[in-house]
């Protein structure tokens, strides 16, 4: 009977507290709507209660245009920007930041403001696979972020997310290279490789990239006609000496001496 009561009890109030909530959009008491969509915000953020998260944007979008420009202004504007952040909501959140920054370019807050708006596009970066075109705006974002605040406090994450995204743009190129190779268009394959190679000097998939290219170079020779085979074998070398100046202890050398030797065998046959 007890644990009914108490049940009850707990939907009146929420109820109750429904209707007050909907009354208070509906009303003109733009002091109360203040206070409640700070206090809605700043409990949803320490609890992470999304429901008090959007709640107090309700309320922050109705009121925040009679403030703009003004000290309150400031305060609102940054709350709602950054619920929509706490949120998840990446595609609403940097334009909020932006636009923040542009009123309020002199906040104590405008850089927290210039990293989560960066923040926001890199969160909402897709898979190496997909197209990366957010992935590129995220590093201008953060780019921009770190040229503004080198020192700032977000410095080294900003950092490490952009050197994130970096490898992203470096598996997505050197996939499509190689799904050149794995479908057997060995030139586009030798072709992608070597503008991968120029493109990511500091890439972790540079080894493979060399061997790659030499791989592909040495199977397009291997099945040419005869009277593009030496050429073509001559080609796969240069790229086999290639590799061998950079990695004489790779881990792909064992595998390429011995299509070496196939080429320099069949090189003697012209």
């Amino acid at each position: 009977m007890m644990k009914k009561g108490i049940l009850a009890l707990g939907l009146l109030m929420l109820v109750t507290s429904c209707s007050e909530y909907q009354k208070l959009l509906k009303s003109d008491d733009t002091a109360k709507k203040y206070a409640t969509a700070e206090e809605l915000y700043t409990q949803g953020k320490e609890e992470k209660s999304n429901k008090k998260l959007r709640k107090s944007i309700r309320i922050l979008e109705q009121i925040e245009p009679q403030f703009r420009g003004k000290p309150q202004g400031q305060r609102l504007s940054y709350m709602l920007a950054d619920a929509h952040y706490q949120l998840g909501d990446y595609f609403v959140s940097p334009f909020e930041f932006e636009r923040f920054q542009q009123l309020y370019a002199n906040s104590e807050k405008t850089e927290e403001a210039s990293f989560k708006e960066a923040a926001s596009y890199y969160y909402r970066t897709p898979p190496y696979n997909l197209d990366q075109t957010d992935t590129k705006k995220a590093m201008e974002e953060l780019q921009e972020y770190l040229n503004k605040y080198p020192q700032g406090e977000y410095a080294d994450q900003a950092s490490d997310m952009a050197a994130e995204l970096q490898r992203k743009l470096e598996k997505k190129a050197f996939e499509i290279a190689r799904q050149y190779h794995k479908t057997e268009f060995y030139k586009a394959a030798i072709a992608s490789f070597t503008n991968f190679i120029a493109d990511y000097p500091g890439t972790p998939f540079r080894e493979e990239a060399f061997y790659y290219r030499f791989n592909s170079a040495y199977k397009l020779a291997t099945n040419s006609v005869a009277f593009l085979m030496e050429e073509r074998l001559k080609e796969a070398k240069t790229y086999y000496e290639a590799y061998k100046k950079y990695y004489p202890e790779g881990e792909r050398m064992e595998e390429m001496n011995a299509s070496l030797e196939d080429i320099n065998s069949r090189l003697q046959n012209f």
